[in-house]
């Protein structure tokens, strides 16, 4: 069979220095959300290698598409984010970031790195075997921060139709928490999504001496807080994720002068598209609250990224491929947390799944997503590229045309 099922592990391990190469390539040179300049520049030079591949740029602003096709069949993608983070690296690697206060520490240089070693070896698989159908290989930008336009990397990459005719989709993310030889993945609702609230509670402020003359929104916060932080624990059921919470609160100018406003905005995170309406609309009636209190208030919520939901049937191809390629792996299910992931509008779109590929460096350290000591066991790389690979073949074959 070639390189497709029995040795596809055994061909990307022959990889490894290559997915380490490139992976500390551009780790050492993070790029921000939508100015993945560089680092689309190494993805587009590297896909050209590839006999067959052919290579869109500049999709979805700094995004890149690399598509194999062979006689007829179904069409299915491979999804890697590309940008970094604002975040100052710590620590004397050799390859830490040369761009200061810039960091890859979500992992998406590994992403990256994993979705090139991929694409070599269905390369491979599309010029030596009978392969019938279309996989397409996305190399998505700005997971992390909106544009100027308001919106992150899939929806923008959307727009450019690079999910038109595609069937299934599929991605991987770096776990911290589990070690090499290790994968988390979850049927259904994974991730959360993130919304974010702002509100202003408003009365007539005054003379701090006086507060008797005029109405205090201070005052009107203290019951409005309670009520907020009482939503998840009162207003939601206990079996249904949920959380917010309060990141700013402004107010006032001098200590003798009650101000006339207080400014509050938070994130709401949920799983489900019923307890995310739930949640806005129990946020409104606890700033609601300072109506009663003499005052006035403006509330609204700013959507942000869906749920991510993991269709069961996808997750079941890539639980497929990993005992076939890694009997020994370890499989844990559970849901990833409330954290948020883009790639859950190529989900909502399309049947899709993300796994959570284990990648903790065996030291004792703990090196958590976003933080300045992020970093991996390299010998995460050879593995996801196999995975994603050969879960992008059994989908091709799930249609027959293989």
């Amino acid at each position: 069979m070639g390189v497709t099922v029995k040795n596809m592990g055994e061909e990307a391990e022959k990889l490894r220095e290559q997915l380490v190469e490139w992976r500390r390539r551009i780790h050492s040179n993070p790029e921000l959300s939508f100015r993945e300049f560089e680092t689309s520049r190494l993805v587009a030079e590297e896909l050209r290698k590839i006999e067959g591949m052919k290579v869109e740029t500049e999709v979805g602003v700094t995004g890149v598409v690399g598509t194999l096709t062979r006689g007829t069949g179904k069409t299915v993608a491979l999804r890697a984010d590309m940008d970094a983070l604002p975040i100052m690296e710590a620590g004397e690697r050799p390859y830490r970031s040369q761009n200061p206060g810039v960091m890859h520490a979500c992992g998406h240089d590994a992403h990256t790195a994993i979705l090139l070693g991929a694409a070599r070896l269905l390369g491979q698989v599309f010029r030596r075997e009978d392969v019938g159908g279309t996989v397409k290989l996305l190399f998505q930008p700005a997971e992390e921060h909106t544009g100027a336009a308001g919106s992150t990397g899939a929806p923008r990459m959307m727009e450019d139709g690079v999910l038109d005719g595609v069937e299934e989709v599929i991605a991987l993310h770096m776990n911290p928490e589990r070690p090499v030889g290790e994968v988390q993945m979850n049927d259904g609702y994974t991730m959360a999504s993130v919304d974010t609230f702002q509100g202003t509670l408003y009365g007539t402020g005054g003379h701090g001496a006086y507060p008797h003359l005029g109405t205090d929104p201070t005052w009107m916060l203290l019951p409005v807080l309670q009520a907020l932080h009482g939503i998840v624990a009162r207003r939601i059921s206990p079996l249904e994720p949920a959380v917010v919470s309060v990141g700013q609160i402004h107010a006032g100018t001098a200590s003798n002068v009650i101000p006339s406003e207080v400014f509050i905005q938070g994130t709401i995170r949920t799983y489900t598209p019923e307890t995310r309406e739930r949640m806005a609309e129990e946020l409104e009636k606890a700033f609601s609250l300072a109506t009663a209190l003499g005052g006035n208030c403006h509330f609204q919520v700013e959507r942000g990224e869906p749920g991510l939901y993991n269709n069961p049937g996808v997750n079941g191809v890539i639980r497929e491929a990993i005992r076939d390629l890694f009997p020994e792996m370890k499989v844990h299910s559970g849901p990833f947390g409330m954290g948020a992931e883009d790639f859950s509008y190529m989900t909502e779109a399309v049947p899709g799944a993300m796994f959570f590929l284990g990648c903790a460096i065996p030291d004792g350290v703990h090196r958590d997503l976003h933080t300045p000591i992020f970093d991996i066991d390299e010998g995460c790389l050879p593995v996801g590229a196999a995975i994603l690979a050969e879960a992008a073949l059994r989908l091709l074959k799930k249609d027959g045309k293989r």
